[in-house]
């Protein structure tokens, strides 16, 4: 049995140790034309033929013999002894060398009259004088851009030979169940190789998935022997770690030997690299942004060295709105949301989890955290990755604030103007303290003040002398929610799910319970905290927690019943001063359009009468 992590190595040094240790020869297939675009050519590219094969009329007009056209002059026409009528593209005969255009023939009777001399060839697209046959259209290892593919048509490609590499795909674990398939207590959906197949075929990798092999060493070890002998490299998913069950690495070492056991990297550090017959074999991660990280800081870079045309990504430098602290001694790679404020790029850490997969979901940018590092303060000015292209990033409408589930169906609802909504839950004070700082293009809040208002007094304090204004997305319910039909009266004692420090909703508890009389402390778990109306609905429903007080739309989603406590005004909050900007001129047409309205009615919960109204929020 090989030893559990050998030597945890720096990401350089792996890249390193593939460059070094594996002679990288690609395999060659021909594809369709049609499914040529982003591949690359394994060898030149000749023309099949001559474009075009024979002379050709450039102009609508006549075919002559220049010799016949000479000392023609205003004073002296020439009367063509011959001459052929010719459109664009017409074959010209072989006695004619030069087309005049009809403008300049004036023709009486079927005879053509001509007033200036035509030179040789004049007019005439000559046999060859787009490409000859047997010349070159491109050469090898060139990446086939979409707009070459009718280039290729014209010179009669139709099956061009590009590189690729073969990569066997095998998943482990005896919890995997195939996507599409609910998974019962225990169970997993595989996701990990559909992942690795979308993004190895992205870059012209040809993938097979091999049927799931549960954790039996046997078992694994003959599915790796197959796909070894079928395959240019071999991924195995899971089982890479040091659990009791996790054989990737005694396997490889048995096949072949293990060059690598961990690497210096977060998340993905159980990685493996190891070498069967000659071929690279990795174990990944189990967990999909361990896996993410993975396939792309180490195999998608690897297999650049086949040939295969692997972009890098866009770097633009930004402001990182919330510190990042880290240990020395790895590289730290971080999902984030990104977006333009002003003039500046904005930048927001997504959740560390390598579980959490809607981080890779909502990012539109990642970081890299060098290992000799101790993380980011707020406000540095960092390089971002872009996971999109520049210009979507900068078309992101970042809105940082306070949760509801109506954020989802808003980026939905704006999407087809161009903006792509993203939505950070921070809570409402986390959301001002955000639009104070520039950090973003509205803050949804709805904090409620002593005198019973809500939002303004908050803005001319946390933002005295800036100009805000107050976008109303609706009045809303806010309520026990339970699986019994408590009300605010019937929580102490229970066991509760709260919202986060700074939430709006939290500070409405709290309001809300010194108003009954009820002290927090007799809430067993007020000091549990999620970001999200859905969390604390969710918590309730699997019996986590038996209440906790969201929005009514929110208990509706999960089916779970609902007390009101409050309706409150939930508004985003915008700097006048950007007003203007189309972003968020489609954001404000967006929420008064009848469909956003319709969208509330259908949600439930939620007073739509003054939805879309604009009024000052500070200054």
């Amino acid at each position: 049995m090989v030893k559990r992590y050998l030597k945890v190595i720096s990401l350089e040094e792996a890249l390193a140790l593939l460059a070094r240790e594996f002679s990288c020869i690609p395999t060659t297939v021909q594809v369709p034309l049609e499914k040529a675009a982003g591949r690359v050519t394994a060898v030149p590219i000749f023309a099949r033929y001559s474009v075009p094969e024979i002379h050709l009329s450039a102009m609508d007009g006549i075919a002559v013999v220049s010799a016949e056209t000479r000392g023609a002059s205003e004073q002296h026409p020439v009367t063509l002894p011959r001459a052929a009528r010719l459109n664009t593209g017409n074959i010209v005969p072989p006695e004619y060398d030069a087309v005049i255009m009809i403008e300049d023939v004036w023709e009486d009777g079927g005879s053509y009259t001509i007033r200036k001399a035509a030179a040789p060839w004049q007019h005439v697209r000559p046999a060859g004088e787009d490409l000859a046959e047997s010349e070159m259209v491109m050469p090898s290892f060139h990446r086939i851009r979409p707009h070459e593919i009718g280039a290729l048509a014209t010179y009669g490609i139709t099956n061009p030979e590009v590189i690729t590499v073969r990569a066997g795909l095998v998943p482990t674990g005896s919890e995997l169940v195939a996507a599409g398939t609910r998974p019962r207590p225990g169970q997993v959906v595989e996701s990990n190789t559909i992942m690795a197949e979308a993004m190895l075929g992205d870059v012209g990798g040809i993938c097979t998935r091999y049927p799931f092999v549960e954790d039996n060493p046997e078992k694994i070890r003959g599915a790796v022997a197959c796909a070894v002998k079928e395959n240019d490299i071999v991924i195995i998913s899971a089982g890479s770690s040091a659990g009791t069950k996790d054989y990737t690495a005694d396997v490889i070492a048995e096949l072949g030997e293990v060059l690598v056991h961990g690497i210096a990297i977060r998340p993905g550090k159980p990685v493996i690299i190891g070498r069967i017959e000659g071929r690279p074999v990795f174990g990944l991660p189990g967990y999909p942004l361990s896996a993410l990280t993975v396939l792309r800081e180490i195999i998608l870079p690897f297999l650049r060295r086949y040939g295969l045309a692997v972009p890098e990504p866009p770097v633009v430098r930004a402001c990182i709105t919330s510190a990042y602290p880290k240990e020395i001694g790895s590289d730290e790679f971080i999902l984030c949301t990104l977006g333009r404020v002003g003039d500046r790029w904005i930048v927001s850490p997504q959740s560390r989890g390598a579980g959490v997969q809607m981080s890779a979901v909502r990012a539109n940018a990642f970081l890299r955290v060098p290992l000799a590092s101790e993380g980011f303060n707020a406000g540095d000015t960092v390089d971002a990755r872009l996971m999109v292209p520049e210009q979507e990033a900068a078309n992101a409408l970042l809105v940082t604030g306070s949760h509801d589930p109506v954020l989802d169906y808003l980026a939905d609802l704006i999407r087809p103007s161009g903006v792509s909504l993203i939505s950070t839950h921070v809570g409402s004070m986390g959301g001002i303290i955000a639009l104070k700082k520039d950090e973003c293009h509205a803050a949804p809040t709805h904090l409620l003040a002593d005198d019973g208002t809500y939002n303004a007094s908050y803005l001319k304090k946390f933002l005295p002398g800036t100009s805000v204004s107050l976008l109303c997305i609706a009045g809303r319910q806010q309520g026990v929610v339970s699986r019994d039909g408590i009300g605010l009266s019937g929580i102490p004692g229970r066991s509760f799910v709260n919202r986060q420090k700074g939430s709006g909703t939290r500070m409405l508890l709290d309001f809300e319970l010194k108003k009954a009389g009820i002290a927090p402390s007799s809430l067993i778990g007020y000091d549990r905290e999620v970001t999200t109306h859905i969390a604390v609905a969710l918590a309730v429903k699997s019996g986590e927690a038996d209440a906790g007080l969201c929005v009514y739309s929110a208990a509706k989603a999960l089916g779970l019943p609902f007390v009101p406590v409050a309706e409150e005004r939930y508004e985003l909050a915008l700097r006048t001063e950007h007003e203007q900007d189309p972003r968020l001129v489609a954001l404000i047409d967006t929420v008064r359009s009848p469909e956003f309205k319709k969208i509330l009615t259908g949600l439930g919960g939620y007073d739509t009468r003054e939805t879309g109204i604009i009024r000052p929020g500070g200054i």
